[in-house]
Formats: C-alpha cells, structure tokens, sequence
C-alpha cells in the first residue's frame, strides 16, 4: 500500500469511471468482500485491493474536500477518501494491515470496533468475532456454549434452561427424574417409570438384560453376581444363602446365628435393633438382645450406675442395686440386706434419717405403707 500522503501516482492508474467498469476490479471487488455481520463488511486494504485513482471531480468521503489531478487516492464500497482521511473512525490511526471493519456507515480498526460493537463471551470473556451464540441472557462462542452438567457443546445441538443453566437434552432429562424421586436409565437415558434394576453402580430399566444362565428378559429381581445378572430362579439354585430378615441373597460377609443367616448389617438387637456387628448377642425365645436389653427385659440393672449386677442383688420398690450402690437417699450410708429401711419418695433411707422426719410426716407415710400393704402393691 502506498504511504499516505504521498502525492506521486506510479502505478499510472486510471480515472475513477474507467478503473470501477473494468471486469477485474468488479471481480477482485467481489471475492474481497467478506461479510461478518449485519450492516458489517471486511476489507483488506493493501496494493492490489486498495484502489489508488486520480480524477479532477471526486470529493473525499471524510472532509467533503476534493483531489488534485495527480493526488493518489483510497477507493473502497464505491467511496473514495484522501489517502490521510482514510483511517479509523474512533482513534484516527490508518488501519494495521488494511483491516477494518465497518458499522452504520464507519470504518474501524480491529480492536476499537471490539471495544466499541463485538459482544464478549460469556464464559471466556473474550470478544466475540464471526458465529455469535445468544443464549441465557448472554452472547457465547459457539465451542465455549456447553452443558453445564456434562460439558457437552451445545450450538448445534440446542439445550434446556433449568434453574439458570444451560443443559442438554439428556442431562435435563437426568436432572427432572432426580427431582421426582425416580431413576434414569444408563442406557436409554429416559425416566424409569417402574422398577430399576442395579448394575455396576448405575440404574437401568430391567428389560435391557438378559439373564447370564437361563437367557429370560429381567425383572427389577434379578441379582448380580461375578459382574454378571441373573433372574432371582437361577440365582437361587446357585447356593447362595438367604438373609433371615430382608429375604436377599448374601453376596459378602454371613452371619450365622438362631438357626439362619444373615446380612453383617440385618442381624440386630431385637429392642434398639442396632447390627451386633460382631460383638457379643443374647438369645431368647428366638430373638437376639444386645447385652443391655437383654438385662433389662431379663436380668437386673443397677437403680444407680445402669450396670449390669452380676453379684448380689438389692431389690425394693421395683428397683435393684448392686453391693456397692444400696445407700440412703438421704445421708448415703451404704446398707445391707440386714439393716432396717423405709421407702420415701420410692427410694430407700435408713432409720436415722426416717427418724429425724417430722411426726405428721412419719404418719402419712405409715398410712399410705398400710394401704399399699392391703391391696398387694408391696
């Protein structure tokens, strides 16, 4: 490209109304232009496309002004300009390699049109240059419009707004059986609206299997083992022990115990069912008890320390204490089997503390001793 200002005219160029008719400027014109966008047109500005004329009658398209006979002059969209007036519209500097772009009548430099008009990516935050993807509320390159949930690029695919996120079809669907409570099939990926069946950690409709023995289409029963799917007949023919509280096929860890087997996790204590987990069980009447409840429906607890009494045992107003824990509710002396004691208040003291209680108070407690004494309560 001629620099500008330069006044000379070696190229021997034409005047405008010969130089714009000739075929080859019409089809150099053509394959130059290149459109980027509405009201948007590309030129490259160099020796061969840059059209450097000479003419008497022409004003420039920027300062209304006209050309002298030997002036060289730009000509681009049929418009022509001093060579010094053809220059960005927003920082005034010639073009950098004859690049422009042009918006409502004005021509641009790269980056200011940029800055000026190019929307920018709303994931990259880079400016947005050819195939503008506008979704959500925002402009995206196409490569950087994806799922939200599996990364999947969605341009040309199309997508599912949920909860302010762009989704694929598949991981819409997924997304809407989560929330319903149901499951989506790995396969088909579709709601599964009746039973599931489980395999490798991943939830399927049952009739996308087979069973590995018998080749019958499977039901939400079928069992799994070695990696591979069996009906619940073949997979009971195998020998594989049934667990005596949830009726499944134990595949790990059996417990063996009342005459059955057992899951690790469905052997409980029949009161708080809590697993034993290996730790010590009680039998009765064909039920399991943890060491507590079992003491507690069965044996004697300690009023006191909620410990099991294994040595003498002290009983009283349906209670019962250890050696250690028989005492005065009210001064604490320990007693024995053979000292004397009144119930206050369901609990035992000693003679001296009885004593010490006001007269009035003795009374109502000696009466209320009688009548429970008569009707069968003590």
């Amino acid at each position: 490209m001629t620099t500008v200002g330069s006044r000379r005219n070696p190229f021997n160029l034409q005047p405008l109304d010969k130089q714009t008719q000739s075929p080859l400027f019409q089809r150099r014109r053509g394959t130059q232009e290149e459109d980027i966008g509405q009201g948007m047109e590309l030129v490259y500005i160099d020796s061969e496309s840059s059209t450097m004329l000479t003419l008497s009658s022409a004003v420039c398209q920027r300062c209304n002004e006209g050309f002298r006979i030997d002036e060289q002059i730009v000509n681009s969209s049929g418009q022509v300009w001093h060579t010094d007036c053809f220059v960005c519209a927003q920082c005034f500097q010639p073009f950098p390699e004859g690049r422009f772009f042009e918006f409502e009548g004005r021509k641009y430099c790269e980056h200011d049109f940029c800055v000026l008009f190019a929307p920018s990516c709303g994931k990259c935050g880079e400016f947005i240059s050819g195939r503008v993807i506008k979704a959500m509320n925002a402009s995206w390159h196409p490569e950087c419009f994806r799922c939200f949930v599996c990364a999947k690029v969605l341009a040309d695919e199309g997508f599912v707004k949920s909860q302010a996120r762009a989704l694929c079809k598949d991981c819409n669907a997924m997304e809407k059986a989560k929330g319903l409570g149901k499951y989506f099939c790995f396969k088909c990926h579709s709601i599964i609206e009746g039973g599931h069946l489980k395999w490798k950690g991943e939830a399927y409709h049952p009739y996308h299997f087979n069973c590995h023995n018998c080749g019958v289409e499977l039901k939400e029963d079928a069992r799994e083992k070695d990696l591979e799917l069996y009906c619940l007949r073949c997979h009971d023919k195998m020998g594989i022990p049934i667990c005596g509280a949830c009726r499944r096929p134990i595949e790990e860890r059996v417990v063996h115990a009342l005459g059955k087997t057992w899951h690790v996790e469905h052997f409980v204590c029949a009161k708080c069912e809590k697993p034993f987990l290996g730790t010590r069980h009680y039998e009765k009447k064909g039920l399991a008890y943890c060491e507590i409840h079992y003491h507690q429906l069965f044996g004697n607890i300690c009023f006191v320390c909620n410990n099991i009494i294994n040595g003498d045992v002290f009983s009283a107003f349906n209670k019962s204490w250890c050696v250690n824990h028989f005492a005065c509710s009210i001064c604490d002396k320990k007693m024995s089997q053979k000292t004397k004691f009144f119930e206050f208040d369901q609990k035992p003291v000693c003679k001296n503390c009885y004593d010490k209680f006001p007269g009035e108070l003795k009374k109502r407690l000696k009466k209320a001793y009688d009548e429970a004494l008569k009707s069968g309560r003590v």
